[in-house]
């Protein structure tokens, strides 16, 4: 989901309405792409994100802690020497495009106030944030561009500042209806989101399906079919627009797992129940909340990757030996009838002849069936039969005891892996994955010891405070896990678990105090988001006292067994968890 003129329109009006007369405190450029401009007004101070990155390229504040280089890149270097200390004077967006022009009043060499504009270009793949200066010349680009990129525009040092090359699209918010019915039937049986995109500027795809879906009452439509009553829907949702426009409701639309997707300064209906909606106090927020969380899921995916093909590798191989274990273990279930065929043999002996294959004995363990076929070994005598099938039978008890054994520890085993990749799918740091390396090295898994620079053994748990004001921590791995369960937590304290589904530890401090049901509910959600079921509704949750939890002798991390306990059962609420989370 690209960032579209009409939610830049918003952001900039934001902007416009709060943060003019706003002084440069700080310059930094955590990434290639990137710069974060620290604003100083009266009453504090906020952190401009703005990024050109091709995947990503957006202008909003934010509260993310962004880590910086050690050393401040060239372009780093020269923002500071021309935005530092200066003033924000105007923001300004021509029409709906996708470019915003931030203009700073600053001094120059000579101590002349002089007016330096930052231009950011929100444009995928061609995304760039530019300095100019008050002549309209470059000063410098953070993606520069010559002659060999693009022959039409260049973006380098001392040229003149052009914008880009101007779609030949109109405002929708200023033509009438007329206008509107005129432009859409001209494209004949043409979608009609499809019509909107090409026709008007400002609107991202997903706005025109959302157009579409409301003029259609339901679906999409091609313009050949727009009747009186579709155009004056469509008319109608253009002033909804103009009215989100000025009072924001940014909302988020996540998938059934919550991983973002999309985003809007307006509701978005389109999807229905397919799709999570979150709303935000402002764009701000919204764009901050969707694009770190996007940043940490793709950071977490590149950093975990070995490990997780690492971790599914070795469940895939438990996986097979147990199946080929529980098929020979099937093969044992006719034992018995190996030591019946040995017993009926040394009760027939006489009526057996010499050399025979096989013979037909009278069956005293079947009352139905009197008569029984039993396949012989011609080399051998009655007796020898008799016995081969004794030893094939004590052969199938051994293998039955031994497969019995392995796939009980198969399945705890598995059970454990899962444990590590559920995780892992959460992990939220490099820190956390450092820490599950070096868990999975410790139980022999990988071979590459973990570096002890990057393997953080300080890692917090993570904090919750209760409605009622009660600590809840939970284990962010299975080593931290056993240490919370086992070694950190009182006897009186409350310990939660997701019935059957690996999940965290979650334990609510007691301090000996009596624990209202409140504070029991929401501990089982923390533990049921942070599990594997934290998409999942109704999830069962045991919950019982720390005494009562054990740990089996060279059980897995994380592995424990309880036997007295109540189960809870609760929705994961991630707006929940986030008002509960401890500052």
């Amino acid at each position: 989901m690209a960032l579209d003129g009409l939610c830049l329109s918003a952001i900039s009006r934001q902007i416009s309405e709060n943060y003019i007369d706003a002084r440069v405190e700080k310059v930094s450029q955590p990434a290639k792409d990137a710069i974060v401009l620290t604003l100083r007004f009266r009453g504090g101070s906020k952190k401009l994100l703005i990024s050109a990155g091709a995947m990503g390229a957006r202008l909003h504040f934010t509260e993310a802690q962004i880590e910086n280089p050690q050393t401040p890149p060239m372009f780093c270097m020269l923002m500071r020497k021309h935005l530092s200390g200066g003033r924000l004077i105007g923001v300004r967006q021509l029409g709906f495009d996708r470019v915003l022009f931030l203009d700073f009043e600053v001094l120059n060499e000579l101590a002349d106030k002089v007016t330096v504009t930052l231009c950011v270009e929100i444009m995928g793949h061609n995304s760039n944030i530019i300095l100019i200066n008050s002549d309209g010349k470059i000063i410098d680009a953070i993606k520069r561009v010559n002659a060999e990129v693009s022959s039409v525009r260049l973006c380098l040092p001392g040229v003149k500042y052009e914008l880009p090359p101007q779609q030949d699209k109109k405002n929708l918010l200023e033509i009438d209806k007329n206008e509107l019915k005129s432009d859409l039937l001209s494209f004949g049986d043409v979608n009609l989101s499809k019509a909107l995109l090409s026709l008007y500027s400002g609107l991202s795809p997903l706005l025109c399906r959302e157009i579409a879906f409301y003029a259609s009452k339901g679906s999409d439509m091609l313009c050949s079919e727009l009747n009186k009553d579709a155009i004056d829907r469509i008319f109608f949702f253009v002033t909804q627009i103009s009215s989100f426009l000025k009072e924001p409701q940014p909302t988020m639309l996540c998938d059934q797992s919550r991983t973002p997707k999309e985003f809007s300064f307006m509701p978005i209906r389109q999807y229905g129940h397919n799709m999570i909606s979150r709303e935000f106090e402002s764009v701000d927020e919204l764009l901050d909340s969707f694009y770190s969380e996007k940043d940490r899921l793709e950071r977490v995916k590149q950093k975990s990757g070995d490990l997780l093909k690492t971790v599914v590798n070795i469940s895939d191989r438990i996986a097979r030996k147990l199946e080929n274990q529980r098929l020979d273990l099937k093969k044992c279930e006719d034992k018995e009838k190996l030591r019946r065929y040995g017993d009926i043999i040394y009760a027939n002996l006489s009526f057996i002849e010499k050399g025979a294959s096989k013979a037909v004995l009278t069956d005293f363990y079947d009352e139905n069936t009197p008569q029984v076929e039993i396949a012989l070994d011609p080399r051998l005598t009655a007796a020898q039969n008799a016995q081969k099938y004794y030893n094939e039978y004590r052969k199938a008890d051994t293998a039955e005891k031994m497969l019995t054994s392995l796939i009980k520890s198969g399945e705890a085993e598995l059970l454990y892996i899962d444990s590590v990749f559920d995780s892992l799918t959460r992990a939220a740091s490099e820190s956390e994955l450092s820490a599950i390396r070096a868990e999975l090295f410790d139980a022999k898994y990988i071979r590459k010891k973990p570096d002890k620079k990057q393997i953080k053994t300080s890692i917090p748990y993570l904090k919750y405070t209760s409605s009622d004001g009660f600590t809840i921590l939970c284990g962010r791995n299975n080593m931290q896990n056993d240490k919370l369960t086992l070694k950190e937590s009182a006897k009186g304290d409350i310990w939660f678990h997701t019935q059957k589904i690996p999940g965290s530890h979650t334990v609510v401090l007691t301090e000996g105090k009596a624990v209202p049901d409140s504070t029991l509910e929401e501990a089982a959600i923390i533990a049921a988001f942070n599990s594997k079921a934290r998409s999942s509704t109704k999830v069962a949750v045991d919950y019982t006292e720390i005494k009562n939890v054990k740990k089996p002798s060279g059980a897995k991390p994380g592995m424990v067994i309880y036997e007295t306990f109540k189960t809870a059962i609760v929705t994961p609420d991630e707006e929940l968890i986030k008002k509960l989370v401890s500052k």
